[in-house]
């Protein structure tokens, strides 16, 4: 019952000091029958009987003969019967191509059947949803329509409706279409944390340029580089955040000031009202146009922007309201950085769906007590945290007066299944547990965690998005086996 134990686990749990006092082997030499017959002629062995096994989990015997014959030997705790039967199955299918065609390449040989090929490349990836061809201000101009004087977003001590931040959002964006702000321009936003920015953000897309999200706390050099290689048409930021960017960045682009009182002046002139196909928007905005650009570290280290459409982060955002419902009295805490891309949703999300959007102010996102507090006091209903910072939050005693959080979403790194059971059971609300790159619109696979399980996967992919386990050959893998991830469909990042 216990042949599966390796030798130190057997020592570990005997109190003996030597593990062994005798040991006999019996090597079995290879040699002819009739040799044996001669030097065992004065002994006869009338019967034998052998069980073999190891403490692997899993073992291939090939024994040679007129065929091969094969035996696989496994540990039950850490296979089941179907599994190892699969196995086997691949193998010998894999042995037959190659009889059958020796000058063949291995690694051209297809490991899966035609039922696994089938069910992991299109059972497993039909996600195809109709989405209708929007863009973010179109979404966010229908919810005003439905609900102008609801709360849209709290921050700072400043509260705005949908109506109110609409109207913000439209002045500044007459101002910056005036000075160059169109469809495929870029405008760079840098700015504290604070609805200014949420107006910032919202006022770029209504031109119809994509936003370019730079964090003050970036490192100068950085936000030298992101500028010259995004090359925005304009900047806008406000006078505590001016001051952090650099002085020489070799762009030509202008800069508005946000909280400038002529800058203030000059806003307030503007008209309030949605932006049309006028002077203003001489070009039908499209869902293939750039909605923001984010840059990651990239591979080698250097930033790269990475530019994504209307169409993939509203197709994105639409299949989250659908899996998650936000409705109006729900309240969603944006305390991500705008230059990560977990963000976008934070920003965008509530805005789309009729609900309100509460921004932590700056020290206030990164500090357990104040976050526990905020949650408290706005009623959050959902909020995301990246892992680490979950830890960090959960082991302040202010956590569990956050109970109940509606949704708690993670991403970002990895979740571990303790971490998934202390978070259900310290916040009493949904946990779901979200994969993506930013290149290809945030998330592309979801998985809503339960207490019994004991893995956290990162889940199946969202409307119109597939995603395969390949190998080097580019070749989908059974499943079990590892490969690469690969992500195909409607979210993936222009170019």
């Amino acid at each position: 019952a216990h042949q599966h134990l390796k030798l130190t686990d057997i020592h570990n749990l005997t109190p003996a000091n030597e593990l062994f006092d005798t040991v006999v082997v019996f090597e079995n030499y290879p040699v002819e029958d009739s040799a044996v017959e001669q030097e065992a002629s004065t002994l006869s062995l009338t019967h034998a009987e052998a069980r073999d096994a190891t403490h692997y989990p899993l073992s291939l015997m090939v024994m040679p003969g007129t065929g091969l014959h094969l035996r696989f030997d496994y540990r039950p705790d850490a296979f089941d019967r179907p599994h190892v039967e699969g196995i086997a199955d691949r193998f010998v299918r894999i042995l037959k191509a190659v009889a059958a065609s020796a000058r063949q390449f291995v690694r051209d040989i297809p490991s899966c059947s035609e039922d696994e090929r089938e069910r992991i490349l299109n059972a497993w990836n039909n996600t195809t949803h109709e989405v209708p061809g929007t863009t973010l201000p179109d979404l966010f101009e229908q919810q005003v329509a439905r609900t102008p004087d609801a709360l849209a977003v709290t921050g700072g001590g400043t509260r705005l409706t949908y109506a109110e931040l609409n109207a913000r959002a439209n002045r500044l964006a007459r101002y910056l279409a005036d000075r160059g702000a169109g469809q495929e321009r870029l405008v760079a936003v840098a700015a504290s944390r604070s609805v200014d920015l949420v107006v910032a953000l919202l006022a770029v897309v209504k031109t119809g340029a994509g936003y370019v999200p730079i964090d003050p706390e970036y490192p100068g050099e950085r936000i030298a580089h992101m500028l010259r290689d995004a090359d925005p048409v304009l900047i806008v930021t406000q006078a505590e955040t001016a001051e952090k960017l650099p002085a020489e960045t070799a762009v030509d682009a202008s800069r508005l000031v946000l909280d400038d009182p002529v800058s203030r002046a000059l806003l307030e002139d503007q008209d309030p009202s949605n932006l049309s196909l006028d002077e203003h928007r001489p070009n039908r905005l499209l869902p293939q146009h750039t909605a923001y650009v984010i840059y990651t570290s990239g591979s080698t280290g250097r930033p790269k922007g990475v530019a994504v459409s209307h169409a993939a982060i509203t197709n994105r955002l639409l299949w989250m309201q659908d899996e998650y419902g936000l409705e109006p009295t729900d309240r969603v805490l944006q305390k991500t950085s705008s230059a990560f891309d977990v963000s976008v949703w934070e920003f965008f999300w509530p805005l789309v769906a009729g609900a309100a959007m509460v921004v932590a102010a700056r020290g206030e996102h990164k500090d357990p007590a104040a976050l526990a507090g905020l949650i408290r006091t706005e009623e959050v209903t959902t909020a995301h945290f990246v892992p680490s910072m979950l830890g960090a939050f959960l082991q302040h005693p202010d956590a569990a007066t956050c109970a109940p959080l509606k949704n708690l979403i993670c991403s970002g790194e990895a979740l571990s299944v303790e971490l998934k059971n202390q978070a259900l059971r310290t916040l009493g609300g949904s946990v779901h547990n979200l994969y993506g790159p930013t290149e290809a619109a945030v998330d592309v696979t979801f998985w809503e965690c339960r207490a019994a399980d004991d893995t956290v996967p990162i889940g199946r992919p969202v409307w119109n998005t597939r995603v395969y386990v390949l190998d080097a050959g580019l070749s989908p893998v059974p499943v079990g086996v590892a490969g690469e991830l690969y992500i195909a469909g409607a979210q993936l990042a222009r170019g």
